[in-house]
């Protein structure tokens, strides 16, 4: 990749509005303590690495992310298999960058059989399928209910699907249709696993399941998981204009379709996160009746709101991740 200036490399784009949000955020108060942990599962697991892409990581803090989204967790326990899953599923993206769509799926079979537990047996080296398997151990011991955890698990292998499917795109360095876009983005900002894990948050363990598939709650995941995916998009944007194969980008995508420049194109992105902003307080506000659940169900998509904010933060105090040379090339 060729180097790039710091001007060349923001374009302009750092004058443009960005996301704003109704929301408070807060962070889980062993923040500190797992970021250590996480700096060793980067020593231990990602040896693979090389050096350069290893000290990068560590400066992204990407076990942030999961204290941030869900800061009111009982417990370090709690906290670490969500953080596991945002680390090392964020980091094993980044190796695997170039794999090929075919590759990704094996890859995904692999992990899956891991945390459901159809493979038992320990990896025997360390690595990205030694940590999920970590994971699941971890969930066992901090006793998850089953039904949440095979939840959990069911959105990490729709995350990873997508993470499989984008690879047409990144490998033939084309930009997909809007419709494609919002499917594949949908599933690639790994944002359900974190709207099945909040669950374990204050009391929500006790709501039935039933009210997590209602449409209502189910297009409220939807909102949760595009929102979060555009505002990724804006904030990683500048990285994205200068990397060849990084083409799942709203911004790059309405560029494309409409024929737009590229402020033009941004300003349109910012406006459709708004439209999906707005209708998550509109669904907020319009709960349909859960009798004796109610306050518990708006409690909970409250919670959902402060995951928006709380990721978005992560986002905004991050200066290593997203920045001209901060980010980590596949080495897959």
């Amino acid at each position: 990749m060729k180097t790039t200036s710091n001007e060349e490399f923001y374009a302009g784009l750092q004058q443009l509005p960005k996301p704003r949000y109704p929301f408070p955020h807060f962070f889980h108060p062993d923040m500190q303590e797992q970021r250590e942990e996480y700096y060793h599962w980067i020593d231990k697991e990602y040896a693979f690495h090389s050096k350069e892409a290893r000290e990068k990581h560590k400066l992204h803090n990407l076990t942030d992310i999961a204290a941030r989204g869900c800061p009111f967790l009982k417990s370090l326990a709690e906290l670490r298999p969500l953080a596991n899953y945002t680390a090392n599923g964020a980091m094993m993206d980044d190796y695997f960058d170039r794999c090929s769509r075919d590759e990704m799926y094996q890859i995904m079979h692999r992990i899956i059989d891991l945390l459901s537990g159809a493979n038992p047996e320990e990896p025997s080296e360390n690595g990205v399928f030694h940590l999920f398997w970590v994971l699941r151990q971890d969930a066992i011991q901090c006793g998850i209910p089953e039904n949440i955890y095979k939840r959990f698990v069911k959105s990490i292998q729709d995350v990873l699907i997508g993470y499989s499917e984008e690879k047409t795109y990144y490998r033939a360095n084309i930009v997909p249709p809007l419709p494609v876009y919002l499917l594949i983005r949908e599933a690639t900002s790994g944002v359900q696993p974190y709207c099945d894990y909040a669950v374990l948050q204050k009391e929500y363990r006790q709501l039935p399941d039933e009210i997590f598939e209602h449409p209502h709650i189910r297009r409220i995941y939807t909102l949760c998981s595009l929102i979060i995916g555009i505002h990724n998009d804006i904030i990683s944007l500048p990285k994205e204009i200068h990397r060849d194969g990084d083409t799942m980008n709203l911004v790059k995508v309405l560029q494309k379709e409409n024929g737009s420049s590229l402020s033009e194109a941004y300003m349109k992105a910012l406006e459709i996160h708004d439209q999906y902003l707005k209708e998550f307080l509109v669904l907020q506000d319009h709960l349909p009746p859960f009798g004796n659940w109610q306050s518990e169900v708006y409690s909970y998509v409250q919670d959902l709101g402060i995951m928006i904010a709380g990721v978005y933060a992560w986002h905004t105090h991050d200066t290593s991740r997203y920045v001209n040379g901060g980010y980590v090339e596949g080495e897959f």
